[in-house]
This record gives structure tokens, C-alpha cells and sequence, in this order.
């Protein structure tokens, strides 16, 4: 049959709608990755045995199954329990835990990493031990990391096209609708790979001006 390249601009509005959902997922969920992973890493460093030991059980539990096994827990699972969560939320909530467990890592050996003068000097001062923590050591620990959470990112971008499974309208699925219209696969897939390269050369260029001004600021 050949290739026709020349479907595409009749639904590019709608891969580029999906674009859009991509962006968007990718950005909310990085978010909650960076700020969720420096959240499990205070919790599993500092918190309570009590509180420690649920948490490594839940840390067990995102880092030992696959993410889209996750998805489909918190979609459709949770519903049986009550809990009905829009898709792109429940999208969200799954690539953001996910990411946050494995940036958690990070940022614990980084935070392990700072000098405990630092954390002495700071107390010495007057700051609580959670203050200091807040001021003086997480910024510390988080500056050290950003080019591994920046890698970590990128692979949420990646993944971020499994959300499809649950019926976010991203990338991928809205070229599989463009494509059960048309039934051209090879030209709106190839469209969608240069999407997602596009969107990811962005992403790259963000994290290293991020990184260089991390560095400035040294």
C-alpha cells in the first residue's frame, strides 16, 4: 500500500492534543515524584520505627511490581473501595508515587552524604532538628542529586504513554485514534515518536539550565 504521510495534518489537532495531555501529565507527576521522593526520604530516614517500617513495606510495593500493574490498582482498585478517581488524576498520582520512591532513594545517600557538622552547626545555632533538616541539609542533599532526578524525568516522560491503558487521551493513544480512522500506523506512530523527541529535547534543555544555575549557586 505504501506510505501516505499526507493523512497526518487532518488529525494533527488531534495529536497534538495529546501532546498537550502529556505535558501536562508529565509536568503534575514529576512534581509529585520530586516532592513526594524528599518527603519518603525524611520519612525513611528520621520517622519513628512505627511509622519506618509501613513505609518500607509500601516502598517494597512501587518499586517491586510494574508501574502499570500500579495504575490499574489505583484506577480501577480503588474504586472497589470508594475511591473513584478521575483518570488523569489516578494517571498521575501512579507515575508520580512511582518516580518518588526511586528519587527517595537518591536523596536519602545524598542526604546521608552531607557532612554532619551541618546538621551540628545548625542546631548549634538554634534551628530544631526539623529546620534544620528544611534549611540547611535537604537543600544540601537535593543540589547533589538533580542530574539523576533530571534522568529519572526523562524516563517519566517515557513512561507517562502507559496512562493510555486507563484512558488518558495522551500521546499514544491519540495517535492509536488517529490511526483506527485511518489505518495508517507506521506514519502516525513516526509522528508521535518525533513528538515525543520533541517534548523530550525540551525537557533535556530545562534540566540543564536548572542544573547550571544549581551549579552557579554553589
Amino acid at each position: 500500500m505504501g506510505l501516505d504521510f499526507t493523512v497526518i495534518p487532518k488529525y494533527l489537532d488531534v495529536v497534538l492534543l495529546g501532546a498537550l495531555w502529556t505535558i501536562a501529565i508529565t509536568v503534575a507527576s514529576a512534581l509529585l515524584s520530586f516532592f513526594g521522593g524528599i518527603f519518603f526520604a525524611v520519612i525513611a530516614l528520621y520517622a519513628p520505627r512505627i511509622v519506618r517500617l509501613p513505609f518500607r513495606a509500601f516502598e517494597w510495593l512501587f518499586m517491586g511490581t510494574p508501574l502499570l500493574l500500579q495504575l490499574f490498582l489505583i484506577y480501577f482498585g480503588l474504586v472497589q473501595i470508594g475511591i473513584d478517581l478521575p483518570a488523569f488524576v489516578a494517571g498521575v498520582i501512579g507515575l508520580g508515587l512511582h518516580f518518588a520512591v526511586y528519587n527517595s532513594e537518591l536523596i536519602q545517600s545524598s542526604i546521608l552524604a552531607v557532612d554532619k557538622g551541618q546538621m551540628e552547626a545548625a542546631r548549634t545555632l538554634g534551628l530544631s532538628r526539623g529546620q534544620a533538616l528544611r534549611k540547611v541539609v535537604i537543600p544540601q542533599a537535593v543540589r547533589d542529586v538533580i542530574p539523576p532526578i533530571g534522568n529519572n524525568m526523562i524516563a517519566l516522560l517515557k513512561d507517562s504513554a502507559l496512562v493510555s491503558v486507563i484512558g488518558v487521551s495522551e500521546l499514544t493513544l491519540s495517535a492509536q485514534l488517529a490511526i483506527g480512522r485511518t489505518y495508517r500506523p507506521f506514519e502516525f506512530y513516526v509522528l508521535a515518536a518525533l513528538v515525543y523527541y520533541i517534548i523530550n529535547l525540551g525537557m533535556e534543555a530545562v534540566l540543564r539550565r536548572i542544573e547550571a544555575r544549581v551549579q552557579a549557586a554553589r
